[in-house]
């Protein structure tokens, strides 16, 4: 369920081959990756069932719709099975669902072309609880494939109240990754419990090993 994740915008290749390698002998779900580390990763990655993932309009979500089309067609053609994109923020404060749903649906468009797997990021420490539950039902009426709480770099991370919000929002039409601040088994632990089917965080390893060790 652990997207073993280095979003670091100062992280360099041997780090992001530890990533992998990490990764690879704790089972994680995937490998988060900015978008230049993409080939490297793919690379380490071989026949061992471990996904490659990107982002797409991160952090900000303030790209044009077009520029996350590409980011996203680009990480795909060169190997990555899932986008991690970032909503039009600030066009989902103002109440405009129009550009909101466009923006979400274009990037879904040119993932699931690729069969790829699209995940929303919501930034729900930026968000009103009912901006969160819009964000939900847009993101479902795109053909998203998981709702995400957040980028780890603006406001606060997941909380407990807001992946069981969003999971009561999309029920089981879609997966609700939690993301930012998840640093404990005890952590982990929670946000499953609220309704979590995937966990981003750069703390998989530690997380993996007090679980082993029954705490």
């Amino acid at each position: 369920m652990i997207d073993h994740t280095l979003l670091r915008p100062e992280a360099t290749p041997e780090q992001i081959i530890r990533l992998c390698a990490e990764a690879r002998d704790c089972s994680f779900a995937a490998v988060v990756v900015n978008p230049c580390h993409v080939p490297l990763a793919v690379s380490q990655v071989n026949s061992s069932g471990l996904k490659v993932a990107t982002v797409a309009g991160f952090p900000l979500g303030a790209n044009l719709t077009c520029t996350k089309q590409f980011e996203a067609e680009q990480a795909l053609v060169e190997g990555t099975s899932e986008i991690d994109m970032v909503l039009n923020i600030g066009a989902l404060k103002s109440g405009d669902r129009k550009k909101v749903l466009s923006d979400i649906r274009g990037v879904v468009e040119v993932t699931h072309a690729h069969r790829g797997l699209l995940k929303v990021i919501l930034e729900t420490g930026l968000l009103t609880d009912e901006e969160k539950k819009l964000a939900c039902e847009i993101s479902l009426e795109a053909g998203a494939d998981f709702v995400k709480t957040s980028t780890g770099f603006l406001g606060r991370g997941a909380t407990v109240a807001d992946v069981a919000l969003m999971r009561r929002i999309v029920g089981n039409a879609a997966g609700v990754k939690a993301s930012g601040g998840i640093r404990t088994a005890a952590d982990a632990k929670a946000m499953v419990a609220a309704g979590a089917t995937r966990l981003g965080t750069s703390s998989g390893v530690n997380i993996i090993r007090e679980m082993r060790g029954g705490s």
